[in-house]
């Protein structure tokens, strides 16, 4: 006779489970828990465990000796599965707790750790904690960031799903350097040489003349040698490209309304791990804007320094303007367009009025470029102008060049790094403190 499998799909985990967070609906009968020793504290002939599953944490009471004696020379992280019976208690986490029938050791620990991980803080040093990630990464600070990144992740797909985008995937072994320059990852590739994709910018904008509107959550690899707070060799990026633009502040507004919904839902749906954070949600208004040319006068009129000539704004420049719009414009955000065409891709708009100016702009966020994005030269002949002024060869940009020469609407785009977004939101000192596994100019490993 034929068996079913099934799994329920309400808060609970598997039918046998019962979650932690869960523990209080569950007053009055049997239950069974199962998680992460956290805490053990022995006063004679009672002892209190708290135990640790992915909905928090429950408060178990052993006064058996026989289970007691199970306990023996287990450490915190060991893994257990304990029955018994749940009873109101409101000094416990929750309101209820567990009398303990039967206790299970599905895991032992026997070895003390290399530090703790059930206190508020962690505290060692970031390099030594990376190194055991692993076990690091089960403290709670490190659980809600990850979460939160997860969710912001949520929030970004709802929001460009609700705008009629549509989620594509793009290779990340590619032929050429997608951005130009020497910091790209060579790969052997079958006898040739290829490499890991810089972006998936030249696949997004050949995917408008497909769908119109998309975007694309995946890895990106920069061979950037440098171990800064703010870089990653290794990061997520937030894509999205779309037509039928007028200009880059179609981007612009696009981008406002997207972070609005992606904060927005944080709020409603991460209340736990932005507590956990001691983190207060940004607000969004109307951004204010200013060009690259004012940016540069602000910076030299409020604070003294910078030159009107330079091609680019440094990192002390942003932490200023950042600054400088929070204190002006009560915003911790500010739009900053009109980059030099010199210092932009070649596949950027340079502005019909201004051909040195490009149509194009970064999204400071609490003083660190966030996002960077623009209008997309769509006209073939000005593009192929454009790579052959660069000394750009256009061989192996074939495949990329047939999308405009067979017809593509204005159109733009931006991206956004997902771990910079979240460490500053978090309030991270070092990027790698919100990054599971970073990789970085000195890591490869876990």
């Amino acid at each position: 006779m034929a068996q079913s499998i099934s799994m329920e799909t309400g808060t609970r985990s598997f039918s046998h489970r019962t979650l932690a967070g869960d523990l209080a609906a569950a007053v009055g009968g049997p239950a069974t828990i199962e998680g992460w020793l956290t805490t053990r504290r022995d006063l004679g002939s009672v002892t209190f465990l708290v135990l640790r599953d992915r909905s928090g944490s429950a408060q178990v009471v052993v006064e058996d000796e026989r289970l007691s004696e199970t306990l023996a020379g287990l450490q915190v992280e060991s893994v257990l599965a304990i029955t018994g019976d749940v009873v109101a208690e409101p000094r416990a986490r929750g309101g209820a707790e567990l009398r303990a029938r039967e206790i299970e050791v599905l895991s032992p620990v026997v070895e003390p750790l290399p530090f703790e991980i059930n206190r508020p803080v962690l505290k060692p040093a970031l390099d030594i904690w990376l190194d055991r990630a692993p076990l690091a990464l089960r403290h709670g600070s490190k659980r809600a960031a990850l979460a939160l990144t997860a969710r912001l992740v949520a929030g970004y797909r709802a929001a460009l799903d609700r705008r009629g985008f549509v989620e594509i995937f793009t290779p990340k072994i590619v032929g050429s350097a997608t951005e130009g320059g020497a910091n790209v990852f060579p790969v052997e590739y079958f006898g040739r040489t290829a490499y890991l994709a810089q972006s998936p910018q030249l696949y997004k904008q050949i995917m408008v003349g497909v769908h119109e509107r998309v975007y694309e959550v995946a890895p990106v690899f920069r061979a950037e040698p440098h171990a800064t707070t703010r870089h990653l060799n290794e990061y997520v990026s937030l894509d999205l490209e779309v037509g039928f633009v007028r200009d880059h502040r179609d981007v612009m507004a696009l981008v406002t309304e997207v972070l609005r919904e992606m904060l927005g839902g944080l709020a409603d749906t991460a209340t736990g791990e932005l507590e956990t954070l001691g983190v207060t949600l940004p607000a969004i208004g109307d951004i204010p804007v200013v060009t690259f040319r004012e940016a540069q006068e602000i910076v030299l009129r409020e604070f003294g320094e910078g030159a009107r000539g330079e091609p680019d704004l440094s990192p002390q420049h942003e932490r200023w303007l950042g600054e400088w719009a929070r204190r002006t414009h009560g915003s911790e955000f500010l739009f900053v367009e009109g980059y030099p065409t010199a210092k932009r891709p070649f596949y950027t708009m340079p502005d019909p009025e201004n051909l040195t100016v490009s149509s194009s702009f970064d999204l400071l966020f609490r003083g660190l470029e966030l996002i960077t994005g623009g209008q997309r030269e769509h006209r073939y002949d000005r593009l192929v102008a454009t790579m052959a002024a660069r000394g750009i060869d256009p061989a192996p940009f074939a495949g990329y060049l047939d999308a405009f020469r067979f017809g593509m609407p204005p159109e733009g785009g931006c991206a956004i790094g997902l771990e910079r977004f979240v460490a500053q939101l978090v309030g991270a000192g070092n990027v790698r403190e919100v990054t599971a596994f970073p990789r970085d100019i000195n890591r490869l490993a876990p």
